[in-house]
């Protein structure tokens, strides 16, 4: 059970005696939500995936570091990775009279690590691609639009059992994709993202729907209904809504089996929003 729906449950004071009756009180409830065990393999695979995230992380603060202190000597780059290897480049530069020697002493060894976090990173994504591969969901969840190898098996780790949700809708909100209700007295208000649930993956699924929103900027013919999204809401928003139906057609194949179909709408899944085939 989730600690925060026991905590209701829990009278005065903190032991472990009073921290059981409220378990034992918390289980008899009929509404209650439990947690499924997640299986070995599925432990297995959630460790890949929070590693992968560690060293994007100490990727990140080692890039913001060589950033911030070239910035301090007024040498700047773009963003990005052809940014970086610019500034990689003013490092190694020994003939580079704007460096110090003993900046570029620090400077080289954070370059270093750079370079060896991110061949750790990209060998752990070509693990994730391969599991992914041999797997049966995960090339029906590449089907899907904005998801990758990552993202599928992301919801294979994750996701201990889809079925356990009554509809895709209960996965987006479980995911924390959906907007928070603080509503009273009859009069409904809805805040911005409830960012309940799994963080990774709504991460994962958010930079992923962002990409397809880039993509319908530079060509607004390719993707219609993101055309039409972005004529009404920011990109960000757009994003959000995409990555909120991309984890309910996730859902429906993982429930119901087949492949994702671009323009088709099966009337079993017309509240879901998505086509499956198969």
């Amino acid at each position: 059970m989730p600690p925060k729906y026991v905590k209701a449950y829990v009278k005065r004071g903190k032991t472990d005696a009073i921290d059981a009756a409220a378990i034992c009180e918390a289980v008899t409830r009929p509404s209650m939500s439990f947690v499924p065990v997640k299986g070995i393999e599925q432990q297995g695979l959630s460790m890949l995936h929070s590693a992968r995230s560690q060293l994007i992380g100490q990727r990140t603060q080692l890039i913001n570091g060589v950033r911030g202190h070239l910035s301090e000597l007024g040498i700047v780059a773009a963003r990005g990775l052809l940014g970086l290897a610019e500034l990689a480049a003013i490092v190694r530069d020994e003939s580079d009279r704007r460096l110090p020697v003993t900046a570029r002493a620090a400077l080289i060894v954070l370059v270093r690590q750079i370079e060896a976090v991110s061949t750790e990173i990209a060998a752990l994504d070509t693990a994730l691609r391969k599991e992914n591969n041999t797997s049966e969901l995960g090339p029906r969840l590449e089907t899907i639009p904005s998801v990758g190898p990552v993202i599928a098996s992301a919801f294979r780790a994750r996701v201990t059992d889809a079925a356990l949700f009554k509809n895709g809708r209960q996965l987006s909100a479980w995911i924390g994709l959906v907007p928070e209700n603080d509503s009273t007295g009859g009069k409904v208000r809805q805040n911005g993202l409830s960012k309940k649930g799994d963080r990774y993956l709504r991460s994962l699924l958010v930079a992923g729907a962002m990409a397809v929103v880039q993509q319908a900027q530079i060509r607004p013919d390719k993707n219609p209904w993101v055309t039409k999204l972005l004529g009404r809401m920011s990109a960000k928003q757009a994003a959000i809504a995409i990555a909120n139906k991309t984890a309910r057609i996730a859902w429906a194949l993982m429930v119901h089996g087949g492949i994702y179909e671009a323009g088709h709408r099966a009337p079993q899944y017309r509240a879901e929003a998505c086509a499956v085939t198969g």
